[in-house]
């Protein structure tokens, strides 16, 4: 009864320790590749974590799986994760007390600590040659079994071990399992026992470098990670984890794994999928906190309306994630969600006039890049008002800014070229006519509604087809066959560009 109830004040003591202990949380990505949604999940949810519990977010980048690094993944996952608004406290580029924060810049420290596991009999050398372990795959695979380890350099005793390192033989270092696999709480799952199918893990490889097994769990200690949120494909591992932390004498961190996000097919995301990493988003118009929403719409840790019309800001992102929230069933994208959300987020952003500067050159930079050969000539019309008044007409008739340039909308900002085939001498006095009709408008009674009226009196007045006029001044001012209501297309321009784009029938 003393122990239990020891044991009992142990555990409490804990849990108070725990809950005043400042939350310290870390985003571990390898630089294999590009940022996908599945990791891009991953870092948001930390970072989410750490500033709902005024904790620190921490980027490490795990590097040492030196055979699989593209160069610039590194420096492209940091640039993306700015993009998305994703600021580590600590990391690579900004430095911090539990530094470095890559991997392969460590190996010092982590050749100290494996000399721990060494020296208390957790951990030992192995001269099993590749030769062997592939024979044991063989025999494995022949019999039906499960390959693994068979523990073999486990039993060498320390004569055996020191004749080999001197006479300078291959090795890696092996970790001692125990023979039942520790249980534990996942913050997603609940209380997990996981059976154990593998013989003695690598902690130490050949090259000196570490396994991620052996590396994150030093890295989490020195660097007083409290939690880990991290994919469920490595729930399995997670016992091994634990397992290194008790040989260590250290406390593991509460770990809370993540759900898979799969395609809306059923089929898991790929880094081979081009569609889903945050480069490929970010190159076709998509906003930062439209991505966001769109994972956490999927993702789980929200409570949210599914006919929601808005958008989460990064604060009420924070506010509203809860852990508790998120379902351990794999959830799939909805894909018509995304264009949903970046319309929201473009409707968010121009609803602060202190978004207006940063708009309007996104839209001058997509009209330039669409229209090159119209950049130089000096032809575009990009005059700030202009572009806001389009981005106001525009809110809920487009999803993405890119498709202000789309073959319906380019006549926003080029003049159409031909209208040399137009050359009835009576259809063009119309046009002049009309042209100095309209000059008599005032600027500010240039709408939709005063110009439809306008429109319909100057046709009745001169005895021309409405049909017929509407579809001749459309080509004239846009060059289109279809598309919005021309009084509403003379609105969009503006007096003076509607009337210059008139004028050019009579002037050329």
């Amino acid at each position: 009864m003393i122990v239990k109830s020891f044991i009992l004040n142990i555990r409490l003591i804990q849990r108070r320790y725990y809950s005043r202990q400042q939350v310290r949380v870390r985003f571990a990505p390898s630089p294999t590749g590009n940022l996908h949604l599945g990791g891009l999940r991953t870092a948001l949810y930390n970072y989410l974590f750490a500033r709902k519990n005024n904790g620190s977010f921490i980027l490490r980048i795990e590097d040492t799986d030196q055979t699989r690094l593209q160069s610039g993944a590194m420096e492209q996952l940091q640039d993306d994760m700015v993009w998305a608004g994703i600021i580590p406290d600590e990391s690579p580029v900004r430095g911090g007390p539990s530094g470095p924060y890559i991997q392969s810049k460590r190996l010092d420290i982590y050749k100290k600590q494996v000399e721990t596991l060494l020296n208390n009999g957790s951990a030992y050398y192995c001269f099993c040659t590749e030769r062997r372990l592939e024979l044991l795959k063989k025999e494995a695979q022949k019999t039906r079994q499960i390959s693994k380890y068979d523990n073999h350099c486990r039993h060498h005793d320390k004569e055996t071990i020191n004749e080999k390192l001197n006479n300078g033989q291959s090795y890696c270092i092996r970790f001692k399992l125990g023979d039942k696999p520790p249980s534990f709480n996942d913050l997603v799952y609940g209380n997990l026992s996981i059976s154990q199918v593998e013989g003695d893990p690598v902690i130490i490889k050949s090259d000196g470098f570490p396994t991620y097994h052996f590396a994150n769990v030093v890295d989490d200690h020195l660097m007083n990670i409290t939690h880990v949120l991290r994919g469920v494909e490595w729930q399995i591992s997670t016992p091994k984890h634990i397992e290194i932390y008790n040989a260590f004498g250290w406390t593991p961190p509460h770990y809370a794994h993540l759900p898979l996000i799969l395609n809306s097919d059923g089929s898991k995301l790929s880094k081979r999928q081009g569609d889903i990493t945050v480069n490929s988003f970010r190159n076709t118009g998509i906003f930062p906190l439209a991505l966001l929403n769109y994972i956490t719409y999927a993702g789980g840790g929200f409570d949210r309306n599914p006919n929601q019309q808005n958008i989460y800001t990064y604060q009420e992102l924070i506010q509203q994630f809860n852990i508790n929230r998120i379902n351990p069933n794999s959830c799939k994208l909805q894909p018509d969600k995304l264009p949903e959300f970046n319309r929201y987020e473009i409707t968010r952003l121009l609803s602060d006039k202190n978004n207006s500067n940063y708009l309007i050159h996104k839209v001058k930079k997509i009209v330039n890049d669409a229209f090159v050969d119209r950049k130089n000539d000096g032809s575009l019309q990009l005059d700030d008002e202009h572009i806001m008044t389009i981005l106001d007409w525009s809110t809920n008739r487009i999803h993405n800014l890119n498709d202000l340039v789309s073959k319906d909308l380019a006549f926003l900002w080029v003049i159409p070229t031909d209208v040399t085939s137009i050359n009835d001498p009576n259809i063009i006095k119309s046009i002049k006519l009309l042209s100095q009709q309209l000059n008599d408008i005032d600027k500010s009674n240039f709408d939709k509604k005063t110009l439809t009226n306008y429109l319909k009196l100057f046709t009745q007045n001169n005895d021309i087809k409405f049909s017929n006029f509407m579809k001749l001044l459309r080509s004239i001012l846009s060059g289109l066959d279809q598309g919005p209501a021309v009084a509403e297309m003379m609105e969009i321009l503006g007096k003076d560009k509607t009337l210059e784009r008139l004028n050019r029938l009579f002037n050329c």
